[in-house]
């Protein structure tokens, strides 16, 4: 039986997850899809002759928190059971060419974790569907979406044939070099990178409390506070609030976000590095220790002003000034830059209606009629 946990924010991972199951089931086999945002891991049994899988987006070149954790508590494998890894990265669409994504050290983490849990790694494969990472760029155009689509399919239902044929596909192991080199960028998002978003989203005075976003969040990280949702650290950034929300109240504070860092970086510079050096002078040479030593305290230093800013700023966003100053530096404010929705594709919807598989589907956002101009 394959066991195919996945996470998925927008619908991405979940539809890849969906494409496997059915490829599965087509040859007579019993497989099921898990969502890991409402799995206990302890929970989680895996019987001798289970074939695990797995899909997850990539978040800051590496799996999402939530993701590894499920992994740490994988219980071990009892006759080498098979395994196989997807990820789903940032593929984009040029004048017709479909541009892959980076995966940094997601693949490679995952499948050491299952090596050492005794598990046999048959399959390590990133599948490139469109980015949704609206807080950086706009969502893709529908045409743009649906034509990367149909190509990720194609590719992850060949993926689940080689599988099923009891084959190997490493594939995600010819982009190694690459993949090592992002190693440090993606230590530095899990560290600090993720909570730094966390803390760039706000809602407009368009929000009416209407809780979707509450309910919605696969890792229970928004709450209403004051009749505001509010963002706590366990948010994963996958998008979904965002994309969700009926009356596209939930924005990035572009302008809060790197407005503030870079103040304190310039008054840094400025004070505090003066200071610091002359009570420890080896903070003024060019050694290694000292390079870390500064960019350590700078990143906590940064974090915990953060947290004070954003609570400071979610309080003052009642105040129309402030609430328009904000929109007026995030980019995603604006119309131009667009929402993110997965498709609904075929399997995925089956998968979700049948008995044995897990894959909720995030109710369509309400359409609401504008009002015309006074």
């Amino acid at each position: 039986m394959l066991r195919m946990f996945y996470f998925s924010g927008t619908g991405n991972a979940r539809n890849v997850a969906g494409w496997i199951v059915e490829s599965f089931r087509a040859r007579g086999l019993a497989a099921e899809a898990i969502d890991l945002a409402k799995l206990e891991p302890a929970d989680v049994h895996i019987d001798p002759d289970d074939e695990v899988g797995l899909a997850s987006p990539t978040h800051g070149f590496n799996f999402p928190p939530i993701t590894l954790g499920f992994l740490f508590a994988l219980p071990r494998a009892k006759h080498a059971n098979r395994a196989f890894v997807v990820n789903t990265r940032a593929g984009v669409r040029f004048f017709g060419v479909c541009l892959p994504g980076l995966s940094g050290v997601t693949q490679l983490l995952a499948a050491l974790v299952l090596l050492l849990k005794g598990y046999r790694v048959a399959g390590m494969r990133p599948i490139d569907l469109p980015s949704n990472w609206i807080s950086l760029h706009p969502g893709l155009r529908e045409d743009n979406i649906r034509a990367i689509y149909a190509r990720s399919e194609a590719k992850t239902r060949a993926f689940a044939e080689r599988m099923l044929d009891g084959r190997r596909d490493l594939r995600a192991l010819w982009d190694l070099p690459q993949d090592l080199v992002l190693t440090p960028v993606s230590l530095g998002y899990y560290l600090i990178g993720r909570f730094w978003f966390a803390k760039s989203f706000v809602a407009s005075r368009a929000c009416d409390a209407c809780g979707v976003c509450v309910k919605q969040c696969p890792v229970h990280a928004v709450t209403l506070v004051r009749g505001r949702p509010f963002w706590s650290y366990r948010c994963e950034s996958c998008m979904r609030c965002m994309n969700i929300c009926p009356k596209r109240a939930i924005e990035t504070a572009h302008g809060f976000a790197i407005g503030v860092p870079l103040l304190l970086s310039v008054a840094m510079t400025a004070w505090v590095y003066p200071k610091l050096r002359t009570l420890a002078p080896w903070l003024s040479n060019e050694s290694a220790l000292g390079g870390v030593v500064r960019n350590a305290l700078e990143a906590g230093l940064m974090l915990t002003v953060l947290i004070v800013c954003y609570r400071g700023l979610h309080r003052l966003m009642r105040f129309r000034v402030v609430e328009w100053l904000t929109m007026l530096t995030s980019l995603t404010h604006y119309r131009f830059w667009r929402r993110y929705k997965a498709p609904s594709t075929a399997s995925s919807t089956r998968a979700a209606s049948s008995g044995s598989a897990r894959l909720p589907l995030p109710p369509p956002p309400r359409r609401t009629r504008r009002r015309p101009p006074r």
